[in-house]
């Protein structure tokens, strides 16, 4: 680590782990010169580090251009002006550190709408930047078409047993591939856009505040996966994270309920300063969005334990079609709200 902190010219005076994300290695550094946040990129997952911080400074350069006053995590450059440091084959990248915390867990509706509020400001204030400029991190990431098509050669090529001891499962997803079909007419119509889409939007990765004990969000963070993208990328996620009370771990399904109130929040949010941009037919998409998310994450979660988990892993046996059917169940509940 001193290495690292040697690049940026730091005189430290503590470090920590933060061990709040799943992905990244990332630490909270004290220095003499104030505190910064220094993450190791995760490059098993994004195979393409220079990808992300390109990305990153495009659009920071844009805002301080455009909205000075935005919140932002611009990167911080080294003396020699590197914003990504590579040492022994691991990728670094550091920022200040902001006044604020994340969640963890989503506990009231307040959070939800204030999150959402956040996310749908991001995509808002990008809107005149040029999304299509910016790389794909992780390429396909949200392509349901190409999911369902993994789910199919699973079901060819995967762990016979498996297979059989799923049918109930695998009956489901198939009968519902008009998701499938819903998003190869969503994502060819005229007036559909791509934007400047977060494509993570789980409670974690926004920072909060409380003020006088009002509990405010203040900015997004962990743009790794920012991309260019469709707003239903970004409401689906939120929608599969925040609606229930209970993780995709959960094992018991009768725990999963989808609180009306929540989902009222995140529509209110999100739609707070993206409902004028947004065209009709997408609006008329807005609940379609929950369902493309859920519904693609209990394919991806099947399709990995049929494939005997090559790609989430499993900490136990089966975790993976744990994490299928906890999606499949809370589908099947965000759908009673319409």
């Amino acid at each position: 680590m001193q290495t690292i902190f040697e690049f940026y010219g730091w005189d430290v005076i503590s470090y920590e782990p933060i061990h709040q994300g799943l992905i990244n290695s990332t630490y909270a550094v004290k220095t003499t010169e104030g505190e910064f946040i220094l993450q190791s990129i995760n490059h098993h997952v994004f195979k393409n580090p220079t990808a992300i911080d390109t990305n990153i400074i495009a659009i920071s350069d844009y805002l301080k251009s455009n909205h000075p006053s935005y919140l932002f995590t611009h990167l911080i450059a080294t003396p020699k002006g590197n914003t990504l440091v590579e040492w022994e084959g691991r990728f670094y990248r550091a920022f200040h550190k902001m006044e604020g915390y994340a969640l963890s867990v989503l506990d009231n509706e307040n959070q939800a709408a204030q999150a959402a509020m956040q996310f749908s400001k991001f995509t808002f204030v990008l809107k005149h930047f040029e999304a299509t400029q910016l790389k794909d991190t992780l390429p396909n990431f949200h392509n349901l078409s190409l999911r369902y098509q993994q789910f199919t050669q699973a079901l060819i090529n995967g762990n016979a047993q498996r297979i059989t001891e799923t049918a109930d499962a695998i009956s489901f997803l198939a009968a519902h591939k008009n998701y499938v079909d819903k998003y190869s007419l969503y994502i060819d119509h005229a007036d559909v856009k791509k934007r400047v889409t977060h494509h993570d939007t789980k409670i974690s990765n926004v920072l909060f505040q409380k003020n006088e004990g009002v509990e405010n969000a203040i900015c997004v963070i962990d743009l790794d996966t920012v991309m260019a993208g469709y707003f239903i990328s970004d409401v689906g996620d939120m929608c599969r994270t925040y609606l229930s009370a209970v993780s995709e771990e959960e094992k018991d399904l009768n725990k999963i309920k989808v609180d009306p109130k929540k989902w009222e929040a995140l529509q209110k949010g999100y739609l707070q300063f993206m409902k004028e941009d947004l065209s009709t037919f997408e609006m008329d998409h807005f609940f379609f969005s929950g369902q493309f998310m859920i519904y693609m994450q209990a394919l991806r979660f099947l399709t990995d334990h049929l494939n005997n988990d090559q790609y989430y892993g499993a900490k136990y046996p089966g975790q993976n079609l744990v994490r299928a059917l906890n999606q499949i169940r809370l589908l099947e509940v965000y759908n009673e709200l319409i």
